[in-house]
């Protein structure tokens, strides 16, 4: 049985580690509120973009472009983002299972995809499984702006662009609430589903559709990896920040338990000392 000395020790150390827990959740709260507004706030640009290149896409009719053609497929690439540390529940590794899983299914040898890593847990997992991670970033701010990750989305669309990749997926943790996020899987490459819910617009472009679509289609590729960046940041932020509440409520939890062994054993070490005592005095008469 424990001492009174390790029980209270092992309170005191529960206390800290519940301070410590508390401090990320407030932290992580304050990054959430700012990754939500963040995530939300690009939805109207994305939306844009996306009905203006469905528009000018479909209303030329007969464009060429390889962003919006099949192609056999050789080899694939797979856009995986986590974050760089822990600490946030089942965030990391709802993400990576879901990739593994579909690598597993899909393909026989490892020459006949790729990974693009955005995450540090991301490219450790891989990397020690011996995949081939084509590209990584790691460090990424938790309020990202788009020159953070410029190179890599114009590297990835390029490798679709040069044949290095025939088709391209994004994996990514969606934000639905604070308690709630789902793996979701996206088809980035090629662009065969530009549909919009809003009505197509009759643009006046110059001078034609074919160059218009050259610049505007990688653009859209990008935004759709970084509009993917912001919700899977306000999942991690909230994510954490749910696992930050839960490790707080446990300690409290195991600081009322070991409290009442605390004073379960003093009791019982002042009813011995008083037995002790009485007994001596008895002895004495």
């Amino acid at each position: 049985m424990a001492s009174l000395r390790d029980i209270k020790n092992r309170i005191n150390s529960t206390k800290k580690t519940s301070q410590i827990t508390k401090a990320m959740e407030m932290t992580s709260a304050a990054k959430w509120n700012r990754g939500v507004l963040n995530a939300k706030s690009f939805v109207p640009y994305m939306e844009k973009i996306q009905e203006v290149t469905a528009s000018i896409a479909i209303g030329a009719g007969g464009v060429v472009h390889p962003m919006l053609q099949h192609r056999p497929v050789k080899k694939t690439g797979y856009i995986v983002m986590t974050s760089d540390r822990g600490l946030a529940g089942a965030f990391n590794s709802n993400v990576i299972r879901k990739v593994h899983q579909t690598i597993q299914s899909r393909h026989k040898s490892n020459d006949e995809f790729a990974i693009i890593a955005i995450g540090r847990v991301a490219r450790d997992f891989f990397v020690k499984r011996g995949y081939n991670v084509a590209l990584e970033i790691v460090g990424v701010s938790d309020q990202p702006s788009f020159q953070d990750i410029k190179d890599l989305t114009s590297a990835t669309v390029g490798m679709f662009e040069d044949s290095t990749f025939d088709e391209l997926y994004i994996y990514y943790s969606h934000y639905i609430s604070a308690i709630s996020q789902e793996v979701t899987e996206k088809k980035l490459l090629p662009l065969t589903d530009l549909t919009t819910s809003h009505k197509l617009t009759s643009y006046e472009f110059e001078p034609n559709a074919e160059e218009i679509l050259e610049v505007l289609l990688p653009q859209y590729a990008e935004s759709l990896i970084y509009g993917a960046l912001l919700d899977s940041k306000a999942s991690e932020h909230a994510a954490r920040m749910t696992a930050m509440r839960n490790a707080t409520d446990n300690a409290s939890e195991l600081i009322r338990s070991y409290t009442l062994s605390y004073n379960r054993a003093r009791q019982a070490a002042i009813t011995q000392e008083i037995t002790e005592i009485v007994g001596g005095a008895a002895a004495l008469e």
